[in-house]
């Protein structure tokens, strides 16, 4: 009976030494992991979210398998990241570079932008080593700037061109009008020349004064609520003279009640803009239709002709500047090759588009589209006015 009280006892105490062996050899277990994971971790530096989130960079953190562990909104925008990865090889290649050396990498360059690769941006980027295991890539999209700048170089050289033979031909006209002083028909005929060339260097610089205009980021800087009608009816109104000269019935559709935000003047240039070229490159007796219309809060106005058309290989050029499709007839009506390029721009200031339909010998119709006003607002407003002035609004 002594004997099994001590057999008794020494199992429990074996059983005691072996549990706390196996507790010890489990907390040495989770502490190893803990630090394995510390190790293995992709979590960044503290503090390194809250200066990324802050930055107008896109930027970009990767751990030592090139997987993105932090993104800027700015970086997915750009479509420099996707499913945790790098999407660019050129991205990829200097972040492999800065784990190797370990050396900052600072360069500019363009890189392909998107899936598809239709579209390159002007980029600059800085990377550099995040601690010991991660990359920061910094990425300034500089594309505007360069198209900007580009834009400042055409825009010289195409207007250096442009003024040069009317101002060639006022000179060579001056000489002439000297040596015919005696003879009052050849004095007449010289003056009107003199004239229409003056014209035309009037029209092309304040073509280039809208144009530049337009292009500035403030051009709507204070937009406003617009009826479609009113600029629908102001566009056809200025250009009546003109039509009636060539025995052209503008023929204008019925009115949508229609708004959007905007410039007024703005969009009267540009409807005014497309009424006239249609207007000179339609022949004499023709009609050009104007109409306006507003589905799916989007607001569409129509200019068409009956001229000759454009061709399909020249579609794609009409809104460039100074690009005229028949250059002889484009001087010949005193054209500046400005007209579209106003348009578009005029357009797009207001968050629009404009597109072209054109087939030789069927004529074009050019549209306008804007995003429509909110028409509860409106609707609003318009009570409002009826309720100070019933019979104004209609007057007017």
């Amino acid at each position: 009976m002594h004997y099994s009280h001590w057999l008794v006892l020494v199992a429990l105490l074996a059983g005691i030494v072996i549990g706390g062996g196996f507790v010890v050899i489990l907390f040495l277990s989770i502490n190893r992991s803990r630090q394995a994971v510390q190790v293995s971790s992709n979590t960044v530096p503290d503090g390194v979210d809250q200066i990324l989130d802050a930055m107008d960079s896109a930027g970009i953190v990767t751990d030592s398998s090139l997987n993105v562990v932090k993104a800027t909104a700015k970086a997915f925008a750009l479509a420099l990241v996707s499913n945790a990865r790098l999407t660019n090889p050129e991205l990829i290649d200097i972040a492999q570079r800065v784990r190797r050396t370990g050396a900052m990498v600072d360069e500019e360059f363009d890189l392909q932008r998107g899936r598809f690769k239709d579209a390159s941006l002007r980029v600059h980027v800085r990377a550099s080593l995040l601690g010991s295991r991660f990359v920061l890539l910094l990425v300034e999209d500089r594309t505007e700037g360069y198209r900007l700048d580009a834009v400042r170089r055409d825009f010289v050289a195409n207007i250096s061109h442009e003024l040069k033979t009317p101002i060639g031909a006022i000179g060579l006209l001056s000489e002439a009008l000297h040596t015919a002083a005696d003879d009052p028909e050849q004095v007449r005929m010289f003056a009107d020349r003199l004239n229409a060339e003056s014209l035309r260097i009037a029209r092309l610089t304040q073509d280039i004064i809208e144009l530049s205009r337009l292009q500035a980021v403030d051009a709507v800087a204070n937009a406003e609520r617009v009826e479609i009608d009113h600029v629908v009816a102001a566009a056809v109104d200025q250009n009546r003279v003109g039509a009636d000269a060539h025995a052209i019935e503008l023929v204008l559709g019925s009115p949508t009640g229609a708004s959007v935000y905007g410039d007024e003047k703005l969009l009267v240039t540009a409807v005014d803009n497309l009424i006239s070229n249609a207007i000179r490159y339609s022949p004499d007796g023709s009609r050009v239709g104007i109409g306006s219309r507003a589905a799916d809060g989007v607001v569409e106005i129509a200019v068409t002709d009956q001229g000759e058309g454009i061709p399909e290989a020249d579609q794609a050029r009409i809104f460039e500047r100074f690009f005229r499709v028949d250059q002889a007839r484009s001087r010949a009506t005193g054209g500046t090759g400005l007209g579209l390029s106003i348009v578009k721009h005029a357009v797009q200031n207001h968050g629009g588009d404009v597109r072209v339909w054109s087939q030789p010998g069927m004529g074009s119709t050019f549209t306008i589209r804007l995003p429509e006003a909110d028409r509860p607002a409106a609707a609003l407003r318009t009570a409002g006015q009826a309720a100070v002035s019933p019979q104004g609004e209609q007057n007017q």
